[in-house]
């Protein structure tokens, strides 16, 4: 039975993003999935039933367009899940300030300016969900190898959490945590699959509709620590 809900997922091309797009449509949504080159997601496109459209989230040009093709749908989930890892060499010694800005505005800025844009969009009891870390709590020393990547994931919990206190959204806000998974980013010591990750994500997006607030969770549905 179709589920009669429909999603608008940023950066669905591969990995999580991919999977949340092949969970929500094994589930009956409808989806709307965007990539930043449609050559590089064939994987989505053989996906039946999703509309995909282009979109390179730090191009306020390329906002501007998707904003406009969108104008009139309704979504009961907005996940932002586009994000990059930095630059290799993480060492605030050789740091370079077009690296540090792409990854700060990429995973931090960029997810909140789609939030502006599309969570008008997002029915009453919809739920407006980033894709964050575990990584971004001030509280966990793991990963510190990371700490460029470590610092914009805490960078985009703060900047939710702005979000939230200037727009106070009724819809639920969730800061979801994938789990550590075997993904391009996640690598092949990773903990779990994307098959376990997804599922999970999905069961805090149905478990959190309709309760509002702002929760920093994992795809279990434990509650982290910012």
């Amino acid at each position: 039975m179709p589920s009669n809900k429909t999603a608008l997922i940023i950066g669905a091309s591969r990995g999580l993003g991919l999977g949340l797009v092949q969970r929500l449509q094994e589930d009956g949504w409808t989806i709307v999935a965007t990539v930043r080159d449609p050559a590089k997601a064939s994987a989505l496109a053989t996906i039946p039933g999703v509309q995909v459209q282009t979109l390179e989230m730090n191009s306020t040009e390329q906002l501007d367009v998707l904003q406009a093709q969108l104008t009139g749908q309704r979504f009961d989930l907005l996940f932002v899940n586009a994000g990059v890892m930095g630059p290799g060499d993480q060492n605030a010694e050789r740091a370079q300030l077009a690296d540090v800005g792409d990854l700060f505005m990429t995973n931090a800025v960029s997810p909140i300016r789609v939030a502006q844009r599309f969570s008008p969009q997002l029915n009453k009891h919809g739920v407006l969900a980033f894709m964050s870390s575990i990584l971004g709590s001030i509280a966990i020393p793991d990963g510190s190898e990371m700490c460029l990547y470590k610092a914009s994931k805490a960078a985009l919990n703060s900047m939710i959490n702005s979000f939230v206190t200037l727009q106070q959204p009724e819809q639920t806000v969730l800061a979801m945590h994938p789990g550590w998974v075997k993904t391009d980013m996640g690598g092949e010591n990773a903990e779990i699959d994307i098959l376990t990750s997804t599922q999970g994500m999905l069961e805090q997006i149905k478990a959190h509709t309709g309760k509002g607030g702002l929760h920093f969770i994992n795809y279990k549905g434990d509650s982290l620590i910012w």
